[in-house]
């Protein structure tokens, strides 16, 4: 079995977390993965401290194994949840699009392992002197917020710039993504696209047919104008969203525009209005199953892999 410094920090099985997907990753699709020993994460995104309190506790109602919130640090709601999140006593907070340098100090104080999310050397560098347990390197290729920097790049110059052990994400969706991630000096993945095809995952039908049906060429990134990239679908209302973006539409019809795009694709499955967040590795998502067998069998396959590397070495 797979086992490295992040299973012994946080007491989970494998090393896997489930990425924390805005009105998908809630308390039921969390305790899944956790209890198929991952580590599962509810995503704030845009909600209310009291929705993150009530996936919490869905969660807890679920298992008793850990579970993490993913704080997105743009949110107008960030200073709620960042007291939630003490509140409820997570056992883990990650954090994405953004820095949480102003909320740290606190959650450390509550024994909270703080993983945010990188996506440059001098992020991780700025984590690490903060106190951070560990940190994700995400790469580009992930859905939702994306930097520069691919997975391949990112990952190995992120762990050369830091002690702490890092989970790599983007682009990850079976066990030759794992293993390619453990060479670069990774002790965990993320998963999020992987982990929409779920039984668990409350997604809108539509969505996750969607995501099942996907052909290599099916992601597109918008948002670049504004300062926050987005990877999705392409999707009518992503190509729409382009031609504005480059058809010098005022940044405020922009931001209306995207504004609850997300929630009518999960809520709705919203082809014309919606957003459907997801990473380039869509294509590689081939079927409906439980989370635990998504967390076993990326594991079950990568573990092979990792046993025949030295055969490259003569």
């Amino acid at each position: 079995m797979i086992r490295s410094a992040i299973c012994e920090m946080l007491g989970i099985e494998y090393p896997v977390f489930q990425g924390g997907m805005a009105w998908i990753a809630d308390g039921r699709l969390a305790a899944a993965v956790s209890d198929g020993g991952g580590l599962g994460i509810i995503a704030a995104g845009n909600a209310s401290g009291d929705y993150v309190r009530q996936q919490i506790q869905i969660a807890r109602d679920i298992t008793h194994k850990p579970i993490g919130v993913n704080i997105m640090l743009l949110s107008p709601f960030a200073d709620e949840v960042a007291k939630v999140v003490v509140e409820e006593k997570a056992e883990v907070v990650t954090t994405g699009a953004g820095n949480p340098s102003r909320y740290m100090k606190d959650w450390l104080a509550a024994g909270i392992r703080v993983i945010p999310v990188v996506a440059s050397v001098a992020m991780a560098k700025l984590m690490t002197r903060l106190g951070a347990s560990a940190l994700i390197a995400e790469g580009g290729e992930s859905g939702g917020h994306v930097g520069e920097l691919t997975t391949m790049v990112l990952v190995p110059q992120i762990c050369d710039a830091t002690c702490l052990p890092v989970i790599a994400a983007g682009g990850i969706a079976d066990g030759r993504g794992a293993a390619a991630a453990f060479m670069l000096g990774a002790q965990g993945v993320q998963m999020g696209t992987r982990f929409l095809s779920a039984c668990e995952c409350s997604i809108h039908p539509a969505y996750k047919e969607k995501i099942l049906k996907a052909s290599d060429l099916c992601t597109m990134v918008t948002g670049k104008r504004l300062g926050h990239p987005v990877r999705s679908l392409r999707t009518p209302f992503a190509r729409a969203y382009s031609r504005a973006e480059y058809g010098g539409v005022p940044d405020d019809e922009l931001e209306a525009m995207a504004a609850g795009a997300l929630r009518r694709a999960v809520l709705e499955g919203d082809n014309e209005k919606g957003c459907f967040l997801s990473g380039q590795i869509a294509a590689m998502v081939k079927k409906e199953q439980p989370a635990a067998e998504i967390v076993k069998e990326v594991m079950e396959e990568a573990e092979p892999i990792l046993l025949r590397a030295p055969q490259w070495v003569r």
